[in-house]
């Protein structure tokens, strides 16, 4: 969830600082890009040559840089993140935000800022209970900031109760938790397959496609940054997953793929099936390595179970399926037949005569056909744009 995503960490004078430099590595290691703002008195716990290092951007306390007299833009830096954390937030910062008050770089960014702020307070017990701290908590939150709620323990002082900040675990999580439910297909599953089948005719040789997986792969990864639960199941490809939230199981054959397929398609949502699976397979299987023979070899082939048609026969109310058809002729006819044989909500449809669509490639060329027969064609585009344009249609699909 948090992959590209540009955070502003803003940082005020608490012993609670000492937090950031860990914040501020789950962040980065997590994929965002990390701008630290710090209060003046931050720098005192914690010193900006740290969070920069971490970050690997400059860290920003003061309006202007000293020695250039270069302007540090509060708006340019209140517009460019995708969320703000304050964390530690003092209670003193947060009285601050609370009315308005701009005496540092921080508020200014704070006010500047259009993306959602979230705060983590750290204080002394009694700081933290008094009624103008409580209050400012509450208009900060009426404001629309999220509160990453102080755990309880040993403080500071000596003192054990509310007011210690988050751990920087809970802190990515919370934000993470937070970013996905927002996103459109959060709580849903979803089931997708990618790649070939292998269809073994001995032990060293099998039958199989050009399929290199990519396109389901970056369904899968854009299903995920949608907030989905992604099931991958995947024949053999060098492919990667983007997220380490895609569950992914690794089969062989279309016997396999079956097997997996009636496992996890009951508790799916939506399915996208994506694979090329054999259409045939060998009869039987040679428990030796075949040797070469003057004479030729012949292999008799016998089909294989229809997985987008079985799984269409299942799918019940409200269960969206939707399949491929990769043809060379009368495409869009066989797409139609394919899509009301096999009982399709969508079916994707590209063909080997449009130059730079089909296996292996980065790009595809596709057109969507629904069940109502309504055609959307796209031009060419890289595969992980293919898949952003399926998954707006997916999303339309499960609102009906």
């Amino acid at each position: 969830m948090l992959e590209g995503k540009k955070i502003i960490l803003g940082v005020c004078g608490s012993i609670a600082a000492y937090k950031s430099a860990t914040l501020v590595r789950l962040l980065v290691k997590a994929g965002a890009q990390v701008q630290v703002v710090m209060t003046p008195d931050a720098t005192n716990f914690i010193t900006p040559l740290t969070l920069s290092t971490l970050s690997k951007r400059p860290v920003y306390s003061d309006y202007f840089k000293p020695e250039t007299g270069e302007w540090n833009n509060h708006v340019e830096l209140g517009l460019w993140g995708d969320a703000m954390i304050i964390a530690p937030a003092s209670a003193n910062t947060m009285a601050k935000m609370a009315t308005g008050l701009v005496d540092n770089l921080l508020t200014a960014v704070y006010l500047s800022a259009k993306c959602p702020v979230y705060f983590a307070p750290a204080m002394d017990l009694d700081m933290w209970k008094h009624e103008t701290t409580q209050q400012n908590i509450t208009d900060l939150q009426s404001f629309g900031n999220i509160l990453m709620p102080p755990g309880s323990g040993e403080l500071a002082s000596g003192l054990h109760g509310e007011g210690r900040m988050a751990e920087p675990e809970e802190i990515v999580a919370f934000l993470t938790d937070d970013i996905k439910k927002k996103l459109p297909l959060f709580g849903k599953q979803l089931l997708v397959t990618a790649g070939p089948t292998y269809e073994a005719i001995d032990p060293v040789r099998f039958i199989g496609n050009h399929s290199s997986g990519k396109m389901g792969f970056a369904l899968a990864d854009e299903l995920a940054s949608l907030g989905a639960d992604v099931t991958l199941i995947a024949g053999p490809t060098a492919q990667i997953s983007k997220y380490k939230s895609i569950k992914r199981i690794n089969v062989t054959s279309a016997a396999d793929m079956l097997q997996e397929c009636l496992t996890y398609f009951p508790a799916a949502n939506a399915c996208v099936m994506c694979a090329a699976v054999a259409d045939y397979t060998p009869a039987t299987v040679s428990a030796q390595k075949i040797k070469k023979h003057d004479d030729g070899l012949n292999i008799e082939l016998k089909k294989t179970t229809d997985i987008l048609k079985t799984l269409g026969g299942q799918k019940r109310d409200g269960q969206v399926l939707v399949g491929f058809a990769l043809e060379t002729q009368n495409e869009e006819q066989y797409a139609i037949e394919k899509l009301e044989k096999k009982n399709l909500d969508l079916i994707v449809l590209n063909s080997l005569n449009d130059a730079g669509a089909g296996f292996k490639g980065d790009t595809n060329k596709i057109t969507l056909i629904d069940r109502q027969l309504h055609k959307t064609t796209f031009d060419l585009k890289n595969k992980a744009e293919v898949a952003h344009d399926i998954c707006i249609k997916l999303i339309e699909l499960l609102k009906k």
